[in-house]
Parts: C-alpha cells; sequence; structure tokens
C-alpha cells in the first residue's frame, strides 16, 4: 500500500538529501512539499525544493510558505551550508515553478484530501502552527508527524541548550507540541559521531556514479566542514536524512519513549529549549502566580504524553536506506 507524504522543508543541503530520498522511497508518494524560511530565505529554499524534484523527475507540487517565525527575526544559516543552501556549487535555475497557493494552506488542502498523511517537517515549525491556527481540525488527518528538531537531554546545536529549527521559531514550535499531532521527535544529537557520513563513506556514495549520489555530496560540502567546525565529530552530520530514515523505516528508531515536552520561549539563555519530561516530574507551573504571564495552555506534566522520542537509531539500517537511493 502507497504511503502519503507531505513534506515541510527550509530547503538546504541536508533537506536536499532528505527530500530525494523520501521522493525515491518505493512504497511513499510525496503529495506536496511547502517551503519555509529557515536555513535560507524561503525563496532561496522553495527554488532548492524545486532543483531538488527536477533532478528525481518528479512534478510534485511545491508551496511556497513563511518568510519569517512568527515573532522572532530571522536567523538563517548560510555559514553553515552556504549561501545558496547548497554548498555555492551554483546549480541551475529550476526548470518548474511554485504553486500559486500559499504553503498554508496548501498543507491544510493536502492533508484534508489525504487522512492518515504523514508530516515530516525538516525546518522551523512556523508553517505548521500556522496551519494549526487556521484549520485546528487537520492534526486528527496525520498518522505520523515526524519532527527534525530538538535535542532530547542534550546540548543543542546553536546554543548549548538548543537545537536550531526550534529556536529558530519557539513560539510555533511550542503551538506545534502543545496541538495534539502524534509527535515523534528525532533530535539533532542522533546524526552525530558515528551516525555521520564518514569521509570514507563519503567517498563510497560518490563511487556509485549517480547524478543522485554525486549531487548529495557536493551540496554538502560546506556542510561537512561546518560539521567539524561547530561539533568536532568525525564526518558529515545529516540531521533531516536521520529523520526522514525514521519517516520512512520506523525500526531504525530503536529506542524510544513518550514524554511531555515544553518548548521554552521566555528563557534567556535556554530559548528553543525542548524540555523532555522524562521521569514525569514537571509540576503544574499553571498554579504558581511568576507564571501567569507566560502559560497559554496544558504545560509538561499535564495529561497524556503526546510525543514520542526517539533516544536511538540502527546506524547501519540508517546508513543503508540513504545508500539505496542514491545508487
Amino acid at each position: 500500500m502507497v504511503r502519503k507524504f507531505i513534506i515541510d522543508t527550509d530547503t538546504a543541503s541536508d533537506d536536499a538529501v532528505a527530500l530525494i530520498m523520501a521522493l525515491r522511497w518505493a512504497d511513499v508518494e510525496v503529495e506536496a512539499i511547502t517551503v519555509v524560511s529557515g536555513n535560507v530565505n524561503v525563496d532561496q529554499a522553495t527554488r532548492n525544493a524545486l532543483y531538488v524534484t527536477d533532478l528525481c523527475g518528479r512534478t510534485t507540487p511545491v508551496y511556497k510558505g513563511a518568510s519569517k517565525p512568527l515573532l522572532r527575526p530571522t536567523a538563517h544559516a548560510e555559514w553553515f551550508h552556504g549561501r545558496d543552501g547548497l554548498g555555492d556549487i551554483g546549480y541551475p535555475p529550476p526548470k518548474r515553478q511554485p504553486e500559486a497557493k500559499h504553503a498554508v494552506d496548501g498543507m491544510i488542502d493536502t492533508i484534508r484530501a489525504n487522512p492518515g498523511i504523514v508530516l515530516v517537517t525538516l525546518g522551523p515549525l512556523t508553517n505548521v502552527a500556522l496551519a494549526l491556527g487556521k484549520a485546528p481540525d487537520i492534526a486528527a488527518n496525520v498518522s505520523r508527524c515526524v519532527i527534525m528538531g530538538g535535542a532530547a537531554c542534550t546540548s543543542g546545536n546553536v546554543t548549548p541548550a538548543a537545537e536550531y529549527n526550534i529556536w529558530c521559531d519557539p513560539e510555533a514550535a511550542d503551538i506545534v507540541f502543545r496541538s495534539g499531532l502524534p509527535i515523534e521527535m528525532v533530535g539533532w544529537e542522533l546524526c552525530r559521531e558515528q551516525a555521520n557520513i564518514l569521509p570514507e563513506e563519503m567517498t563510497l556514495i560518490r563511487g556509485f556514479g549517480t547524478e543522485l549520489a554525486v549531487f548529495s555530496m557536493d551540496c554538502n560540502r560546506r556542510a561537512f566542514l561546518a560539521t567539524q567546525e561547530q561539533s568536532g565529530d568525525p564526518g558529515l552530520g545529516l540531521p533531516d536524512p536521520v529523520a526522514m530514515s525514521i519517516a520512512l523505516d520506523p525500526s531504525i528508531c530503536t529506542a524510544s519513549s513518550a514524554h511531555h515536552i515544553a518548548v521554552e520561549t521566555v528563557g534567556v539563555y535556554t530559548r528553543g529549549m525542548t524540555i523532555v519530561d522524562r521521569f514525569g516530574v514537571a509540576p503544574d507551573v499553571r498554579n504558581a502566580a511568576i507564571w501567569e504571564p507566560y502559560v497559554r495552555g496544558p504545560q509538561a506534566g499535564q495529561g497524556e504524553p503526546k510525543t514520542r522520542v526517539c533516544w536511538q537509531i540502527d546506524i547501519a539500517r540508517w546508513k543503508e536506506v540513504l545508500y539505496s537511493v542514491l545508487r
């Protein structure tokens, strides 16, 4: 049976590889790609998404969405992915144009038309939060919401407390994590260390000799260097493809558990932190007067767990999934 996906992305180099994985997966039909500001501006990210669909020989609808976070100023990541998000290789313009409809409306219409669809998010959650605000009923139509974002009980990659996608628009993330969507959080830490694509594995991929294999390594040439500069890891970190591999093959997540997650929106040093109530110890802060100006709904420690946190992955299997779509 064919599985329907909708992918929300701030298309840069690792997003591009994740899109290839979904577009090439045998039993997956990508119904729509919605684009959000994040790694690069939304126009560049849309261009990049269209270029990837061209490479894959697909005409998947691509919708341009939010150009900035809900409340925060924009904060792009060209230093990590290159000015164009794809390693500044100078790829030609895509052959197609984005759809006329805004990504928020495209997301709502696509989810409503495909009950049971899988939503995969690879960037800041601005589009998703706006869609939920406009059409809260869509949450019930999503069978899985796989979020590449956050850092579960560990350091982040943009501050010591926060991962970029959540930090970039913490208010949007707060809305999404409270929404009732069936969220599976795949944190940045799962692409690190031996889950990196190691230099010898990058050479192996190039050796496949296919256009997609060469593109996947070339467009990540800046990200490869940035991984070492940022975290001292041994190879190329690919957080979005790791999350996509779990969306495609849930067995790649070998350890998970359900917890309340709160997104920090008011902390000076902890903006965007994904606070996992791993042991069920979070207090009911709604009864504390000091919190009243900040509390907008259920907090960690309230109600049933909504988010499944992935703690470990089958590294060999994740890499084989990647190889299989690039050969």
